[in-house]
């Protein structure tokens, strides 16, 4: 994919009224894993080309929803905003910084403001320490946060604060439901005050009705402490009733970014109408005449992805010029000027507006 215009990247895109300037900026980022041959003498001779030039911008007080099916470079992303990941080129500014170029107190100071919850409750909590430990971890890498004197009243309120019983504090992981070790995990993501927390699909280990509780949970905490999500999902529904904003990966790339509304009611990206037209509707009637979209083929390799479009090989739309030219992410030439939904960014040479979802 050809670097993003300038257009495209003053996108970053369909920035939200009244917002000021984003807290959090990403630009063009790229993570290519080097694919090798040989035991001894290793010789690189490929890349799996995880994330492509991926560009966002996330403001204060804003969720920022990204979704994608298994495999297209969600978690890597969230990854790489943290700096777990070394990128491979792009930037991550976080406040006018490149954190991508920090390391060591310099990094660890962004740290501390951009916490992560991980996707999975059972294995991101150590089962040898006690909830009280997990939680006041941070603690002991930025001492300054809480006094070791202090520390205890600060767990238990963390704890109190996401839901569960102060008194908890002495218990194992082991000892809590699935849900109830999440909230653990967001109370350790709340220890150091951050403004921004990076969500890897925090509830999709979760039973249904505890989605609802974590996913309430989250959006009360972001209303009390003016917190910035990125919040990494593939359950559609989940990522709509959170998100303010939501970005479509692709194969490493973005294909469409918009609010809500736009995304959801208003796609003009193939890929992006063909997830919505499988989102189930409980609604009979309404589901007898909505107009389902079935994919051909299989997502290709990250290691060999398709010339022009990663999306050409199973689009309907699909033209020479696909094969040619990887289309920008930018509004379309056609919704230019116009004031309507469709005019958001959809990497798309042949973008078209087209609701698969029936109104319910």
């Amino acid at each position: 994919m050809a670097d993003l215009n300038d257009e495209a990247v003053a996108a970053a895109l369909d920035a939200p009224v009244g917002r000021g300037e984003p807290i959090l900026q990403v630009r063009n980022l790229k993570k290519h894993f080097p694919l090798t041959q040989g035991i001894l003498f290793k010789k690189q001779v490929g890349a799996v080309k995880a994330v492509d030039g991926v560009s966002f911008d996330l403001y204060q007080g804003e969720t920022l929803g990204i979704v994608g099916e298994s495999g297209c470079g969600k978690s890597t992303v969230a990854k790489l905003l943290m700096n777990l990941e070394r990128a491979t080129a792009g930037e991550v500014f976080y406040k006018g910084q490149d954190i991508t170029k920090l390391s060591g107190r310099a990094l660890k100071a962004v740290r501390r403001n951009i916490q992560m919850v991980f996707q999975d409750p059972y294995t991101s909590l150590n089962p040898r320490m006690t909830v009280g430990d997990i939680i006041g971890e941070p603690f002991d890498i930025h001492s300054e946060v809480a006094p070791k004197g202090d520390r205890r009243r600060k767990v238990q309120e963390l704890l109190d604060v996401v839901g569960l019983n102060p008194e908890y504090i002495n218990r194992y992981p082991h000892q809590f439901s699935g849900g109830q070790r999440q909230r653990i995990g967001i109370a350790r993501g709340l220890a150091l005050n951050p403004e921004i927390i990076i969500c890897d699909e925090p509830v999709s280990a979760l039973d249904v009705s505890v989605q609802a509780q974590v996913i309430n949970l989250m959006g009360k905490l972001q209303d009390e402490f003016n917190l910035s999500y990125v919040f990494i999902a593939h359950d559609l529904s989940i990522v709509r009733h959170i998100s303010d904003r939501v970005g479509v990966m692709y194969l490493g790339k973005m294909a469409e970014i918009g609010t809500d509304e736009q995304i959801y009611e208003h796609p003009t990206h193939p890929y992006t109408q063909a997830l919505l037209s499988a989102v189930p509707v409980p609604d009979p009637e309404a589901r007898a005449h909505r107009e389902r979209i079935i994919l051909t083929g299989d997502v290709p390799s990250p290691a060999n992805p398709p010339s022009g479009c990663s999306f050409r090989t199973r689009c309907w739309k699909a033209q020479e010029k696909c094969s040619q030219e990887a289309p920008v992410l930018a509004i379309p030439e056609r919704f230019k000027g116009q004031d309507t939904p469709a005019a958001h960014f959809s990497a798309c040479h042949f973008a078209e507006e087209k609701n698969v979802v029936p109104a319910h």
